[in-house]
């Protein structure tokens, strides 16, 4: 288990930022993917961006261009910078990782480590 801990969700009103991070208790480069996904009430947990190890990184188009994914494998934490915030956005947001590159990026299913959740609400 690589317990995974989200913090800096809170509460903008729509334009404004949140940075999100995600600390793991033990070496994130050995997870071949990290990646943020969101759950808002009575819809489908879905992906938000992924980092591979190698550098790479993928984004949801509703997201594309206002949000950014990175790591510090020093801090073995990975954050997630998003600006122009939308009521749209408002979710929980939850911290993933898997040890395969395999698949696609977004399938829940694939990861095999997530955190609790952080909240996030934008009003208009």
């Amino acid at each position: 288990q690589v317990p995974l801990v989200e913090s800096g969700g809170g509460s903008v009103q729509a334009g404004g930022s949140l940075r999100l991070s995600c600390g793991a208790s033990g070496p994130i480069f050995s997870r071949h993917v990290m990646a943020w996904f969101r759950q808002a009430p009575g819809k489908e947990r879905e992906g938000v961006a992924a980092i591979y190890s190698t550098g790479g990184t993928f984004y949801a188009w509703p997201v594309k261009g206002r949000v950014t994914i990175s790591q510090d494998n020093a801090k073995n934490t990975v954050y997630l910078q998003m600006n122009s915030l939308k009521p749209e956005d408002t979710a929980m947001y939850y911290c993933a990782a898997r040890g395969t590159y395999g698949g696609d990026w977004y399938d829940v299913n694939d990861y095999h480590y997530w955190g609790q959740g952080t909240q996030v609400t934008v009003s208009s």
